[in-house]
């Protein structure tokens, strides 16, 4: 395999993602993919990201130019694509250079970016997302028509990690490869005969390459062939290497136990400032929490809940899926509403999901609300005006909202796995407590954190402190962006022949 070409004091940083805040967005992996790049900016780094051309991104707030007239990279799957190039406006931290692949049979869908407007996954998702990855090859190789070559390749997700084959097997001098787990739990596996089709040699479908129980995987290409690997929390980063959070994957992973990393995802406190939010009826800081009670009656009125100022109100912005727990939250909520809780939930995905929380709201009208899809705005409402925030999930490897919750005064109830468990300090451990953590296990279950604080919440000193707490929490990308640029530096660094060709 050619050596990574040697990287400056100041690297150069290609950011390859599928999703990217505020032009296309169905999870956090759109949030990091803005904030993470403008924050290492900030430090010093040449960060800059590469999205497919989704209508979406390309009908954006964005003045596209064109860079790279025709990209045909592998014409019997794709057909002719251009680069395009244009400066997103990232809130409180500046522009960010985007790279947007203009290839309108294979982006230029009504629909999600991994799935059509039923739900179904799109047919062709290996071809869209080889072609992410091709392109993302091709600007870090000396092929690339751009004056701007990276030198650190960063692969997100399973839809870039496909470049890191395409280096591995081409000539050229390549630059270093970093691969971030944000879900290990989508393998982007596909038929094995599918490998020769996305311009990559037979043999790159084997044990020690793209080969994942009988399927073909991108995911695992990231994972076999980059230089290093990071995951969105420390805690999961421990998790993945073994069972059953691995995902087949585990054994791979603990081979290379060196060179795996968990680091913290941050939040943009830019966009989630709740002394500054728009989507905020009125503002509020730690120093002044009185404008949070306006925030509850906006989101009493939104969601059709009774004007009851004293009714602890429970949040949830959420994918509706097994992994998030939504089924322990139905299996719970009946006895929380009986009690004077209120509940309000904001998310999509599971048809079954979604009817039972709908019935679940009209068996308790007034009590429990449910808005069915995703609303920015909105979801910044609920986490400025609800008290408590859900985030139950059985494996979560970061999780932003019970940061954003935190930020916004709104006290989390998490499970003990993952980032959740790097974020949220339990109630009952000390002075510094910011939130309710449970196990699942025995009788730590959602339903028994959720008494507790429903119980605690009757203490207003008590659940104050809670919220400033939480409030007080650094959990800027400042941190995590350093961490990024210094482990950018290493990969070479831990050469000998890199750091003399360096002159160091």
């Amino acid at each position: 395999m050619p050596r990574p070409i040697a990287t400056t004091a100041s690297e150069r940083v290609l950011f390859v993602t599928s999703e990217l805040f505020p032009l296309v967005k169905t999870g956090g992996l759109a949030d990091v993919s803005a904030a993470l790049p403008a924050a290492l900016n900030a430090h010093g780094v040449d960060a800059r990201v590469l999205i497919p051309g989704y209508r979406e991104v390309l009908d954006g707030d964005v003045q596209w130019r064109t860079v790279v007239p025709g990209l045909r990279l592998v014409p019997a799957v794709w057909q002719a694509a251009r680069l395009l190039a244009g400066d997103l406006r990232v809130p409180g931290q500046g522009t960010l250079t985007v790279y947007a692949i203009d290839c309108p049979d294979l982006y230029s869908r009504s629909g999600g970016p991994y799935q059509d407007a039923s739900g179904l996954d799109w047919a062709d998702n290996d071809a869209r997302f080889a072609l992410l990855g091709a392109v993302a090859a091709y600007l870090a190789t000396t092929d690339t028509a751009l004056d701007w070559k990276p030198e650190i390749l960063h692969l997100n997700d399973w839809q870039a990690s496909l470049a890191a084959a395409y280096l591995a097997f081409a000539p050229a001098p390549r630059p270093a490869v970093m691969t971030t787990i944000h879900n290990l739990s989508f393998a982007g596996d596909f038929p094995a005969s599918r490998v020769v089709q996305w311009g990559l040699p037979p043999h790159a479908y084997d044990v020690n390459g793209l080969e994942y129980y009988g399927r073909a995987s991108f995911l695992k290409a990231g994972l076999y062939y980059a230089d290093h690997i990071t995951t969105v929390s420390p805690t999961y980063a421990l998790e993945i290497q073994s069972t059953p959070l691995g995902c087949g994957f585990e054994g791979l992973l603990a081979s290379r136990a060196d060179r795996v990393t968990g680091i913290l995802n941050g939040i943009d406190t830019a966009a989630w400032d709740p002394s500054r939010d728009d989507a905020l009826v009125a503002p509020f800081s730690a120093h002044d929490l009185s404008g949070k009670a306006s925030n509850k009656q906006a989101i009493q009125r939104r969601f059709g809940l009774e004007a009851a100022a004293r009714a602890p109100l429970l949040g949830m912005v959420t994918r509706l899926t097994w992994q998030k727990g939504v089924d322990s939250v139905l299996a719970a909520a009946d006895g929380w509403l009986r009690e004077g809780a209120q509940l309000a939930v904001i998310g999509s995905g599971d048809p079954g999901l979604e009817s039972s929380l709908s019935d679940l709201a009209r068996r308790h009208a007034g009590r429990m609300g449910f808005l069915a899809g995703y609303d920015e705005p909105a979801a910044h409402l609920l986490e400025g005006g609800a008290d408590l925030f859900l985030m139950p999930s059985r494996f979560e490897p970061c999780g932003l909202n019970q940061m954003y919750s935190m930020r916004y005064g709104t006290v989390p109830v998490v499970r003990r796995t993952g980032g959740l468990a790097d974020t949220v300090r339990d109630a009952r451990h000390g002075a510094r407590a910011t939130g309710f953590v449970f196990s699942g296990d025995g009788d730590d279950t959602l339903h028994a954190a959720v008494e507790r604080a429903l119980a605690l919440y009757k203490n207003r000193a008590r659940w104050q402190r809670l919220q400033l707490n939480g409030m007080s929490a650094d959990f800027s990308w400042h941190t995590a962006a350093s961490i990024y640029r210094d482990l950018y530096g290493s990969l070479v660094q831990r050469d000998p022949e890199f750091a003399k060709a360096q002159g160091a």
